[in-house]
């Protein structure tokens, strides 16, 4: 990938973190008070390039890849659950001894970083939440039901790539709101069978029944929101996403009622790319 369009867009430098014989992979510039961004399925720490070119002057900008994403090793064998990502998120946020940091979460990175957030809260001041959910769902889009049946799901999302390409189509309201660097970015790191292995998994981590491994990890997630009333909350949300719908965020506004919300009509479930001056102006006016 040393040639590629995308690193015109993405020029950090990579940093590295042990997790337990498994390399971590992140980006940290600047310096002030850190922004920490987690990204969901199926992007990668790509999909925070311009939050972290904006902001890099004026702050430390921290965004990292989940084991199995972006330019982290892609172990095939490997626990890729809930409760193992945020247990990664909170090594990587101890590690870079984070003060007064900004939490940044879009899509899976929901979970994953308020799961991490309930554990050190003391090291944090501000939580922003891009179309993201954190509770038990009921049920999951019907497009979603498909990626995880067996087989099927497997040989559409690890063999044809369907879930990272559909997303460049389905995950905005407007495809040609994607520039060629965007499209390339994102389907990077994910470009063979062996590469995707986390894209699948975590379809596979939604729990939608009890007795599924990563049930109690997003109950505790879940019934850990409270913990937020303490501190500012802005959710910015692009309101034509099929997966984070209006009635998601209505849900997230009943369970954290003191936050700030503001919709994007015209965005869809990648809000970063679709309206991305729109989500850093919103940001920067609630870092002041």
């Amino acid at each position: 990938m040393g040639t590629d369009i995308w690193q015109q867009e993405f020029p950090f430098e990579s940093r590295f973190i042990d997790q337990k014989g498994v390399r971590q992979h992140y980006v940290d510039e600047g310096q002030g008070e850190p922004i920490l961004m987690v990204h969901g399925n199926p992007t990668w720490s790509f999909y925070y390039r311009h939050l972290m070119a904006a902001f890099r002057e004026s702050h430390r900008v921290i965004a990292v890849d989940h084991v199995g994403c972006g330019l982290s090793d892609k172990p095939q064998k490997y626990r890729y659950r809930l409760h193992q990502h945020l247990d990664n998120l909170k090594h990587l946020v101890n590690e870079l001894k984070l003060e007064n940091a900004t939490l940044v979460v879009h899509d899976w990175g929901g979970p994953i970083g308020l799961g991490m957030y309930l554990h050190l809260t003391h090291r944090f001041k501000r939580v922003v939440l891009l179309n993201t959910g954190a509770f038990l769902p009921e049920k999951l889009p019907f497009g979603l039901q498909v990626a995880r049946w067996p087989l099927v799901g497997k040989l559409a999302i690890r063999g044809f790539n369907l879930f990272c390409k559909k997303a460049l189509t389905t995950a905005v309201a407007d495809p040609a709101a994607l520039s060629d660097i965007a499209r390339q970015g994102l389907l990077a790191p994910y470009n063979n069978w062996a590469n995707r292995v986390a894209i699948h998994q975590f379809v596979q981590d939604i729990p939608t029944r009890r007795a599924h491994p990563s049930y109690g990890a997003l109950k505790l997630v879940q019934d850990g929101l409270v913990k937020l009333e303490d501190v500012p909350v802005k959710m910015i949300w692009g309101m034509k996403d099929w997966v984070f719908t209006g009635e998601v965020l209505a849900e997230m506004e009943k369970r954290i009622p003191h936050a700030s919300v503001h919709r994007i009509e015209n965005a869809g479930h990648y809000v970063m790319e679709e309206a991305r001056e729109e989500v850093i102006e919103q940001i920067g006016s609630f870092l002041q």
